[in-house]
């Protein structure tokens, strides 16, 4: 899945960023391997890279690797979270019980 990476080609993606299909991703979709065409199919809706790991089964490192290689594609679209907001306790909890529920 990750060719035996375990960083990122964006180490500072953060589990919290939003991930959106791009055109260029849903007209590459057939292309794509199994995991890759998943994020894709899954983030035609926005949804957090944790999120994503969770909806696949994935470990969060290997979701924040496969998105951030399809961002740097241009096949997915990250919105990162401001500075003000990853430092949000109250968003943090939250999303930690958003993963919780998931389970």
């Amino acid at each position: 899945m990750t060719s035996g990476r375990t960083k990122p080609v964006d180490d500072t993606l953060e589990i919290e960023a939003q991930v959106m299909s791009s055109r260029l991703g849903a007209a590459a979709h057939a292309d794509l391997a199994f995991e890759r065409r998943e994020i894709i199919t899954l983030c035609r809706t926005t949804m957090s890279v944790a999120e994503v790991a969770a909806s696949l089964g994935l470990h969060i490192g290997v979701a924040r690797v496969l998105v951030a290689d399809l961002a740097a594609l241009g096949y997915v679209e990250v919105r990162r979270p401001g500075t003000r907001l990853a430092q949000d306790l109250s968003m943090i909890e939250r999303v930690i019980r958003g993963l919780e529920a998931i389970r």
